[in-house]
């Protein structure tokens, strides 16, 4: 059966784990622009002994990230790329395949 012209194909996705180490935080998200840098959209849970966890789908990619850590934005450390932002500060770079 052929597809027919009008039918988009979608981009493969997979699922990206971040994660965080912030035992005193009481709330932690992950924002970056692949959600518009919404603070609110994307909640970690906490793990054990103070890790932050969340997995997000998608496409393959680079994304800049940060975590908004009881509402301050803090850098990921294990973030192996950063660029400049026009806030004075640097993004975390994450690159997908």
């Amino acid at each position: 059966m052929k597809k027919k012209l009008s039918e988009e194909v979608k981009p493969k996705t997979k699922k990206v784990r971040f994660n965080l180490y912030a035992p005193k935080a009481e709330r932690v998200f992950l924002a970056g622009d692949f959600n518009h840098w919404d603070v609110d959209s994307l909640p970690m849970k906490k793990a054990n002994k103070g890790n932050w966890e969340i997995s997000v789908t998608l496409p393959a990619g680079r994304y800049e990230y940060r975590f908004w850590i009881d509402e301050v934005w803090h850098d990921d450390p294990n973030a192996q790329e950063r660029v400049e932002n026009p806030f004075g500060s640097q993004n975390c770079i994450r690159i997908t395949s």
